[in-house]
């Protein structure tokens, strides 16, 4: 979908979107084995401190682990960039990172009760978070010859978004963003037997439950569908590699069907145990326990 409407964003998101697009417009002319490193050390060392992300996520790991010395929270903090800084360029660059992943065999219990919804055409949602590269599942799932959709919230950065949410749409099945209208689309796309993905760990209107030890206001979506659609809920994480470059992609066990809460609940828990295997892996610079009023 696209719009001549102005976006809204601060003159600081302006800059932002302007470095980061130049930066993604100058890699993007390297060879793929040197793009996603430089992008990594970019984000890591000059625009994660310079856009305030690498402070927003000293300022999470302190909520969070406040015994942690301040050397290893920005040493941490650094790291997560670094893989924000990658996972960028990868998405920006998905017919190589495609490429990179053509070898990629997922693993986990989940494959199982996956390829038996696929053949009675039950629907299927797939959670995930933003960790890792949180479309490698996505795009092995695909080489696999699923066609996986998506519902995905804006980026807080308008800017930025108007076309880093071309890099989900590009290809795969359809994506839809979240809202009523896009919501309505992806429910249509998966009782037609099909499968989307949904990305759960943003603050959002809805519930709040525990995160990492802390409320965290989450949104019922994913279990809201399942339970009216009878999909089959699928946690799956792209864990990346020490070399940087590759890829573990884990189907985990599906969801117990249960009341909304509980199985959001659940599925935050897949997650932590994600994040405290792979503390760098998950993305720090979100605003994940900012407060909401009325809600």
């Amino acid at each position: 979908m696209t719009t001549n409407a102005p976006l809204d964003g601060s003159t600081a998101d302006w800059l932002a979107d302007r470095a980061l697009r130049g930066l993604i417009g100058t890699v993007r002319r390297l060879p793929y084995d040197t793009r996603v490193p430089i992008m990594g050390a970019a984000l890591r060392h000059a625009i994660g401190p310079l856009a305030g992300y690498r402070k927003r996520a000293e300022d999470n790991l302190a909520r969070i682990y406040p015994d942690m010395p301040p050397p290893d929270r920005r040493a941490l903090a650094g790291a997560c960039c670094d893989n924000f800084g990658r996972t960028l360029i990868e998405n920006y660059s998905w017919q190589d990172f495609g490429r990179r992943l053509s070898e990629t065999i997922p693993t986990g219990s989940g494959l199982a009760p996956l390829a038996k919804a696929a053949m009675a055409k039950r629907p299927v949602i797939f959670v995930t978070a933003h960790f890792g590269n949180h479309e490698a599942p996505r795009q092995v799932l695909t080489r696999l010859g699923h066609t996986i959709g998506g519902l995905y919230r804006p980026m807080q950065n308008a800017y930025f978004n108007a076309h880093y949410a071309k890099t989900m749409t590009s290809w795969g099945g359809p994506v839809f963003e979240q809202g009523r209208r896009g919501t309505m689309g992806f429910a249509r796309h998966l009782k037609s037997g099909g499968m989307g993905t949904l990305l759960f760990d943003v603050s959002a209107p809805g519930i709040s439950i525990p995160f990492l030890g802390q409320p965290a206001h989450t949104a019922t979506s994913a279990a809201d569908i399942a339970l009216r659609l009878n999909a089959l809920v699928i946690p799956y994480f792209g864990i990346r590699q020490p070399d940087g470059m590759s890829f573990a992609v884990e189907v985990e066990a599906p969801i117990t069907p249960a009341n909304p809460r509980d199985m959001m609940v659940e599925i935050t828990r897949r997650l932590e145990a994600q994040i405290a295997r792979n503390p760098a892996q998950w993305f720090w610079v979100h605003r994940r326990w900012k407060v909401r009023t009325g809600s």
